[in-house]
């Protein structure tokens, strides 16, 4: 068994005067994971996160970084922070500096980092986030969804290699909820490793590659996403409700509708599902759209806009926050903010051009996930890059019978 990058080994806790937050509480997180931990309030969460941190020491057990036990320390304790960084649920309790600017230059500047570097560490952390020129603005005039990314633009100043997130929607209105949980997978597939808290079983079904379900100081189980949250008398202990794609999907196998399998995560997923169920292995259309490609870091906007003026396109996404700067830029009108890649697949299985503007590693990324669906649905899907020849209206692509 391999070493995970953070460990928690039969750790309890408990605040003064209260009933234990965490008791005998055992997980492994591992490198390049997007892990969440789910539960309700007062299941132990945020007690769990801030000794993974460092901000709390266990009464009894051991917290490990890298296979060590973790040292208390403050060279240690330093040394672990900017390593394992932690964005708190309120952004208020994080932000301390009178300008965004000076924000997020805190963690830089007490690492010791030269003035030079300190000036590249802050610009290039609020562009991963999105907030380049909002660096002489006060933090208390911005509203939650830009907090929230100045203060995860903090801890990215400090360039560290696991990000610890304490239910990072909360407080946020439904489209800042989803634009920073596409800058957390952003960042998980860069190659950082993701933890969040959160009480959300929706958010944690479609984003999480793992999940550890807590109730009561303990841990009630832990895996995959689909099985733990399958478990009704699991979630029932948790007193949580299964997600709705999950419920809809458990329903519609009892009544036979669909024939039992691995439970789909995304609507693109259970589209899948229900499709061969009414048409077999035969799919109902007989075209494909193609699906257009382009990194904002290498193109222009004529050339965006020539594809969208000249009907090549009919809807247009985004990924990632240097996309939607350069989108915003250039007048280009977005279709899609979040959920590009899936949103653009169902347009393609219907016969439906569409363009994904991103960059750098999320090229790659768009590349593996739409090969992905391709082999493990059987139905090819085209990719192509902008900046190959292409022609205003081109052919459909067949679909393998």
């Amino acid at each position: 068994m391999t070493t995970p990058l953070l460990e928690a080994e039969n750790v309890a806790y408990a605040y003064q005067n209260s009933p234990p937050a965490l008791a005998g509480v055992s997980v492994r997180i591992e490198a390049g994971s997007k892990t969440a931990l789910v539960g309700p309030n007062g299941a132990g969460k945020s007690t769990l996160l801030l000794m993974l941190n460092g901000m709390l020491r266990p009464a009894s057990g051991v917290i490990r970084f890298e296979g060590r036990p973790l040292a208390y320390d403050n060279r240690s304790l330093r040394d672990l922070r900017r390593r394992v960084g932690f964005v708190f649920q309120n952004p208020d309790v994080q932000i301390v500096a009178p300008t965004v600017e000076q924000d997020v230059a805190f963690g830089p500047v007490n690492l010791g980092l030269p003035p030079d570097a300190v000036r590249q560490a802050v610009r290039d952390a609020l562009g991963y986030v999105g907030l380049r020129g909002y660096e002489k603005r006060p933090p208390h005039h911005l509203s939650g969804g830009e907090k929230k990314r100045v203060a995860i633009a903090g801890i990215l100043a400090m360039q560290p290699e696991v990000l610890v997130f304490d239910e990072p929607t909360s407080a946020l209105d439904p489209a800042s909820s989803e634009e920073v949980m596409e800058l957390l997978d952003e960042l998980a597939s860069g190659g950082r490793t993701v933890l969040v808290s959160t009480h959300d079983v929706e958010l944690a079904y479609r984003w999480a590659d793992s999940v550890i379900l807590m109730e009561r100081g303990g841990v009630l189980a832990r895996g995959a996403p689909e099985e733990v949250f399958s478990d009704h008398n699991l979630l029932a202990a948790a007193r949580l409700k299964p997600p709705a794609l999950l419920d809809l999907y458990n329903e519609l196998d009892l009544r036979r509708v669909i024939d039992r399998g691995v439970p789909p995560k995304s609507v693109l997923e259970f589209t899948d599902r229900i499709e061969r169920a009414m048409h077999g292995n035969t799919p109902a259309r007989n075209g494909t759209g193609r699906i257009y490609l382009c990194n904002a870091d290498l193109i222009t906007g004529d050339e965006v806009r020539a594809l969208v003026e000249h009907g090549t396109v009919e809807h247009v996404g985004a990924m990632g926050t240097r996309a939607k700067e350069f989108a915003n830029r250039e007048r280009i009108l977005l279709d899609y903010t979040y959920g590009v890649i899936d949103k653009c697949i169902l347009k393609a299985l219907i016969g439906e051009n569409s363009l994904i503007i991103t960059t750098g590693g999320m090229v790659e990324h768009v590349h593996r996930r739409i090969g992905e669906y391709s082999a493990e649905s059987g139905r090819t899907l085209a990719v192509t890059p902008v900046g190959e020849a292409v022609s205003p209206r081109p052919g459909r692509e067949s679909v393998p019978e």
